[in-house]
């Protein structure tokens, strides 16, 4: 007996773990923005598109293939993640 619960204990742990990974490997989207970099920092590349100044952020994880210099061209690859979220109370209704 105390075999067959651990048996589903152990299933039911491995479906919730299998359920959690597959949530949070879900990646988000991909966007690009192309153009003449306009500023370099050590976290921030500035990108002129059109008549925007686009900033992104950077950090040491970002891949970088080439030197980025102002005045080169470059393709910035990048995801928007939220890393806050603040939900505002409603007004009830009367």
């Amino acid at each position: 007996m105390k075999i067959a619960k651990r048996s589903w204990v152990g299933l039911i742990c491995g479906a919730a773990i299998l359920a959690a990974s597959s949530v949070y490997g879900i990646d988000a989207k991909t966007y690009q923005v192309t153009g003449p970099v306009l500023e370099v920092t050590a976290t921030t590349i500035v990108v002129q598109k059109g008549n925007d100044k686009w900033e992104v952020a950077r950090d040491g994880k970002t891949k970088i293939t080439g030197e980025v210099k102002v005045g080169a061209k470059v393709t910035i690859y990048y995801q928007m993640v939220a890393t806050e979220v603040e939900v505002k109370e409603t007004k009830a209704k009367k």
